[in-house]
């Protein structure tokens, strides 16, 4: 199943960059997530819907 990460990401109008930095992860975590070739930690989960407010 593909994430929407990416999708609401830009929705927001947030670079890359900007999203690792609030989630103190790197920008290369951030592109791995939304290619799907990494699944975030339950922690980072809840990183990403808190930045979101999801």
């Amino acid at each position: 199943m593909k994430n929407k990460l990416e999708i609401i990401r830009k929705q927001h109008g947030v670079k890359q960059e900007e999203l690792a930095a609030a989630l103190e992860v790197s920008r290369q975590t951030i592109g791995s997530l939304e290619n799907g070739r990494f699944n975030p930690s339950i922690i980072l989960a809840f990183k990403i819907a808190r930045y979101f407010k999801h």
